[in-house]
């Protein structure tokens, strides 16, 4: 156990005291009635009447003693109120003594406003809810030589603020906001699937092959069973089989898994949104894009035009749409298109693109696009016609050789969504992943496995079938104005410490 510092131990000891006085200091249920926030907004002189029993609760986040009355401020979830308990009107206050910065509290009582002007609840009743047993950092509030606030002793420490998220939450309230939008984000999208008769539907977080993806899995075992399985890096291939069983759209937002390095865009377990509908194609997707990231910026912010890092992104339709090869053209004066392995290489070389040289044609078009072009690609752009290689789930283009009917939408610089026109010949699809099976021969561990029982489906027979996968993480990161992944996410993976 570890040792206890002066504060610690002193509020331990108040608890003691708390608890000598017959007071239980977590009691079991406490009937509030109003949110701060209510009653700021809404109180006014004359409607105190409305006013005259509240019931409030929070976090004690700034306390003024003196004597025979105290001042203190508690925050709940909304914001933070002022509070003025005075002997005489409180039975107990003489135990407020006993009180902490962060300690949780009920009172009773009626709203007013002090001689400052400041809207206050005059305590009648007084209850700990909760004793907290470690003290909160506090920032506390000062000037320079020039009359400026400064803040000292702020919970600015980002790795800290990450792996204790639950006491960022109390001390620096507005990152609140962050996840309010994430919902917001989250329902929106939901709102507008469900609108037009697209199923939610769940499938398998824990699958016996993995599949979906060029990524590599997290694995583990079931003992029952006696068998090894993998944690879905993408849910297409089973949302594909209930295309087969006769859905006809259908979406999915999950937990995906992917055992890979971490950085600002990525962390090993995120949020994927995947829908599929049938009888449609790629092109009619990209609209369907275009107009659900216009509802939900609209919904969630009221606006389509965004700041990023200082700079306005319009998810206004229509996107600009540039195929994959031209891309690389267009920023590095390179033509690929038509270049063998070898070629490609050279070209990476030339360019100071680091390759594996056993990369395939595929591996290093997507090097060279990743670090040569993306970073280009600010306002919203559907990077479009993926070599073949480069797409085994996606129809081959009905009129480009050698290309696919894919896209991809990178906004700010970062990759978006993914969006097929589902491949549904049996034969072309085995084909593509015992090709994918010799690149994983070959050393490509991202490569994927070949899935018989989805094979099977496919030759049972799916309707021509539009795909589309959006990372709800970067999604929520571009409409709240942050810079890494950690800032969205209330747990994000973290480094064990020694």
């Amino acid at each position: 156990m570890r040792e206890l510092n002066d504060q610690e131990l002193r509020r331990r000891e108040e608890l003691e005291h708390l608890l000598q006085s017959g007071i239980n200091p977590y009691p079991y249920s406490f009937d509030k009635t109003h949110d701060s926030t209510h009653i700021l907004q809404n109180f006014k002189d004359d409607t105190a009447d409305d006013f005259k029993n509240v019931a409030v609760a929070g976090r004690i986040m700034a306390l003024r003693r003196m004597g025979k009355a105290s001042f203190c401020h508690i925050q709940d979830a909304s914001g933070r109120i002022q509070i003025y308990l005075r002997t005489g009107d409180i039975p107990n206050y003489d135990d407020f003594k006993l009180y902490d910065i962060g300690d949780i509290i009920g009172v009773k009582g009626y709203v007013f406003r002090t001689k400052v002007g400041e809207i206050s609840v005059h305590g009648s009743e007084l209850v700990m809810l909760c004793k907290s047993l470690t003290p909160i950092p506090i920032a506390k509030e000062g000037e320079d030589e020039a009359g400026n606030k400064i803040m000292y002793d702020a919970f600015a420490d980002k790795e800290l603020r990450y792996r204790q998220r639950y006491k960022d939450l109390v001390v620096n309230p507005q990152i609140r906001d962050v996840f309010v939008k994430r919902s917001k984000i989250i329902t929106a999208m939901r709102r507008y699937f469900d609108e037009r008769g697209w199923l939610e539907v769940e499938t398998p977080v824990l699958q016996p092959l993995y599949g979906g993806a060029l990524a590599r899995p997290f694995t583990t075992h079931h003992n029952t069973l006696d068998t090894t399985l993998y944690l879905r890096i993408a849910d297409e291939l089973y949302l594909k089989r209930l295309i087969v069983g006769g859905f006809e759209g259908v979406y999915e937002i999950s937990k995906n898994f992917r055992n890979e390095g971490m950085d600002k865009t990525h962390n090993p377990e995120f949020t994927m949104m995947e829908i599929y509908v049938a009888y449609k194609d790629v092109f009619w997707m990209m609209e369907m894009v275009e107009n659900l990231l216009a509802h939900i910026a609209e919904t969630a912010l009221g606006s389509m035009d965004v700041e990023v890092a200082g700079q306005q992104i319009s998810l206004k339709p229509p996107f600009r749409r540039l195929p994959l090869l031209e891309s690389i053209k267009e920023y590095t004066g390179k033509d690929v298109s038509g270049l063998d392995t070898s070629a490609l290489h050279t070209v990476a070389k030339e360019l100071g693109v680091e390759i594996d040289p056993k990369a395939s044609a595929g591996k290093v078009i997507d090097e060279i696009f990743s670090e040569k072009v993306e970073h280009h690609l600010v306002q919203p752009t559907y990077i479009i016609d993926y070599p073949l290689e480069m797409s085994p789930l996606a129809k081959k283009h009905r009129s480009k050789e050698g290309l696919t009917e894919r896209f991809e939408l990178f906004i700010n610089g970062q990759e978006f969504a993914n969006a097929y026109s589902e491949l549904n010949d049996p034969i072309d699809q085995r084909q593509r992943l015992e090709e994918q099976s010799r690149f994983r021969a070959g050393g490509d561990d991202e490569a994927m496995t070949l899935d018989e029982d989805f094979l099977h489906a496919l030759e049972i027979g799916m309707p021509p079938t539009a795909g589309l996968g959006i990372g709800i993480d970067r999604l929520v990161m571009l409409l709240t104005n942050q810079d890494s992944i950690r800032d969205v996410l209330f747990f994000p993976q973290m480094k064990r410490l020694e």
